[in-house]
């Protein structure tokens, strides 16, 4: 597994912030299966925070973990805005988190179009406290193991976004 120190280092921050806040944190991941949840347990006392992850790879994990509607992946794709709300709130009404990160993405090398390209990664928080938020980003020019990490340091700023409403990246 590949992240940045720029990561390690959100994710500290993240954790901190949930510590203070008396927040727990869940994941829900697509694109990076377990990464974003494996760099917040990198950080020691990482369990005071952080609830648990869910690495749901294909639209039947989608479906049958995270309660993501069949009919909505048919529909929307399981890269879209759609798909990655529904993730989010899915792994916030399975958990006892506070906030909930979901990604969901085309890391490549296969699988774009000129619709989706490689490099796509749709991201959503879902709260109990703030209204959700989603944010859409295109790591271009990146191999795989690069837009999986890129991925990686977005969730943790949106999580700190969130966390903090904050807002130091634009969302769409």
């Amino acid at each position: 597994m590949y992240v940045t120190m720029d990561a390690i280092e959100q994710a500290n921050q993240v954790l901190e912030l949930a510590r203070e806040r008396d927040y727990k944190i869940a994941t829900a991941e697509s694109c990076t299966a377990g990464m974003i949840s494996a760099t917040l347990t990198e950080i020691p006392g990482a369990s005071i925070a952080f609830d648990r992850g869910f690495a749901t790879y294909s639209n039947e994990a989608k479906t049958e973990v995270l309660d993501v509607p069949a009919a909505m992946i048919e529909e929307f794709g399981a890269v879209s805005e759609e798909v990655a709300r529904a993730m989010a709130d899915g792994a916030l009404n399975h958990s006892n988190a506070d906030f909930a990160v979901a990604v969901t993405g085309i890391a490549g090398p296969g699988g774009g179009s000129d619709e989706k390209p490689v490099g796509l990664v749709h991201f959503a928080v879902s709260s109990r406290h703030y209204p959700q938020a989603h944010n859409k980003k295109i790591f271009a020019a990146m191999d795989r193991e690069n837009v999986r990490a890129a991925t990686v340091e977005h969730a943790m700023i949106m999580l700190i976004e969130a966390m903090t409403q904050k807002h130091f990246i634009a969302t769409e």
